[in-house]
Order: structure tokens, then C-alpha cells, then sequence
């Protein structure tokens, strides 16, 4: 009887991954069903809005199977492959759905690439979280630094990116500001799915959101989550495009920003030492061995 229920109880992540997977593959039908250049942008927010609502999934069902503790293999797995589908393939095919350019030119050919590019290292970035995560099993150290941050730009993040990119793009008080081209913007989105691909599967350390700390008083906590709320609701509201771009990217930036400073704060120093990027493998091995 127990065990009949806790099987029962022990699906319920693996169905908010099926929901999340859904809005995944429930965009890219849509878009699919979308001529090119046809997306404006109401079509562009509504599947920003499926897709975040992906991985608001994406985070709902680790916290639940960890509750709950019910984490299995298949869960992982399950979530893997999720994962890619929601936040490596549908981003790309939103991006080269909205794009007006016609099929079979060199730019168009750039997109395509980008995009294959993007939703390869997506998979990759993955696969490497997999690895990373079996490694660190029965290590203290290990399941800590794995916790605290990452390595290389996570999926959902540079899905975040990718897709704020876009949407910015095209939305109207950007247009009514600045006019790009269809062939500027084609560019602008290829170069930034080529850098949110290298981003996800470069050695640069980024940190983990829940386990970031900033030492204030809890006043001063209370006070300024109240301002920063206030501000991101309004925004969200009025201007979701743009605060959507700012966070996503300001996110992708903050790695850059705290390598850089452990760099010129030196090796020796133990400022920001855990986001020292990590060092190829090719540079691990034995030198003669490269002979």
C-alpha cells in the first residue's frame, strides 16, 4: 500500500517535466505552422511567455523531486531531454521563424548555422552538467562547488537570452527608435546565438541564483527587494521586452564581469577564487602525451 503510493507521489516531477516539455515542443509547432518573417510581435510574446513558463517548470520539478525525495535516474534523464527540446530547439526556431529573409541566400544560410550551433551546445552544455553531476556523487566538496555555480552558461539562461534578443528586436518602441534591416537584425540574432553557444559550453564559471549571497542588512534587504520588485513589475507591464533583455543578458554578463575581476585581482588572491575558470582538458593532460 506504501509503496503504491509513493510511486504515485514519485510522478508527480516527472509531470511538471511533461508540461514543461509540452510548452516546449507546443512553440515549436506553432512556429512551425508560421510562414518566415510572418511572427510579429504578439506571436513573439506569447511563445517568450510558453517558454518561460518552461522553465519556471524546469526549476519546479528538481525542487519538488528533492522535497519529496524522489530523484531518480529517469528523472534526470527525462529532464535532459526536456530541457534540450524547450530551451535548445525551440529558441532557434522562433528566431529563424521571425526572421524575413529569403531561403536558399548566404545570410540565410548564417542563420540556419547559428541556429544549429546554438542547439548543438545546448545538448553539449547538458551532457557536461550530466557528467559533472555523477562525478560529484559521494563528494562533499564536489556537491558544494556544483551547487554554488556552473560551468558554462545554462541552457535555460542562454534560452533567456536568446529569445529577449529577439523579441527586443521587434518590438515596437525599439522599432520606433532604431530601424534595422531584416538583413542587420538576421545578423545581430546569428552573432548571438554563436556567442550563446560558445558561453554554454566554455569553461567560464557562472553562478547559481539560489545560493548567491550579498551581505545586507536585513532592512536593507527587505527595502530594496520592495524598490527592485516594484521597478521589474512595472517594467514587466509596461516595457517586457526590454527588462526582459536587461535581466536575461545582465545574467550572461555577471560571469564575464566576476572572471575579469578575479583575473586582475591575480592567482594568488582569494578574491572571487571559485569563479576561476576552469582549465581545458587538453591542458591537463601530460604534455608528452601530445608529442
Amino acid at each position: 500500500m506504501d509503496q503504491k503510493k509513493l510511486k504515485k507521489i514519485a510522478l508527480l516531477p516527472n509531470v511538471v517535466t511533461a508540461f514543461g516539455l509540452s510548452c516546449g515542443l507546443f512553440v515549436i509547432f506553432k512556429m512551425t505552422m508560421t510562414s518566415l518573417g510572418e511572427a510579429d510581435y504578439a506571436v513573439l510574446t506569447a511563445a517568450t511567455g510558453i517558454l518561460l513558463l518552461a522553465a519556471f517548470a524546469d526549476l519546479l520539478d528538481g525542487a519538488i523531486a528533492r522535497a519529496m525525495k524522489a530523484e531518480s535516474d529517469f528523472g534526470s534523464i527525462f529532464d535532459t531531454l526536456a530541457d534540450a527540446i524547450s530551451f535548445g530547439v525551440a529558441p532557434s526556431v522562433v528566431i529563424l521563424k521571425s526572421l524575413s529573409i529569403i531561403p536558399g541566400t548566404t545570410l540565410y544560410l548564417l542563420a540556419t548555422i547559428s541556429s544549429i550551433i546554438f542547439s548543438l551546445c545546448g545538448v553539449l552544455r547538458l551532457v557536461r552538467f550530466n557528467v559533472l553531476s555523477l562525478a560529484a556523487k559521494g563528494d562533499a566538496d564536489l556537491t558544494l562547488a556544483h551547487k554554488k555555480h556552473f560551468t558554462g552558461l545554462p541552457i535555460p539562461a542562454a534560452a533567456a537570452a536568446a529569445m529577449s534578443l529577439n523579441l527586443f528586436l521587434f518590438s515596437d518602441y525599439f522599432r520606433h527608435y532604431v530601424a534595422f534591416s531584416s538583413h542587420t537584425e538576421a545578423w545581430i540574432l546569428s552573432i548571438g546565438q554563436i556567442f550563446l553557444g560558445y558561453c554554454m559550453i566554455s569553461r567560464w564559471k557562472f553562478p547559481s541564483i539560489k545560493t548567491l549571497e550579498i551581505r545586507v542588512k536585513s532592512f536593507q534587504t527587505v527595502f530594496l527587494t520592495a524598490i527592485a520588485a516594484g521597478l521589474i513589475f512595472f517594467g514587466i507591464l509596461h516595457y517586457f521586452a526590454l527588462v526582459f533583455l536587461i535581466v536575461s543578458w545582465s545574467y550572461v554578463f555577471l560571469a564575464w564581469t566576476l572572471a575579469i575581476i578575479r583575473m586582475v585581482a591575480g592567482r594568488k588572491s582569494k578574491t572571487l577564487e571559485e569563479f576561476e575558470p576552469e582549465p581545458d582538458e587538453l591542458d591537463e593532460d601530460d604534455p608528452s602525451e601530445m608529442l
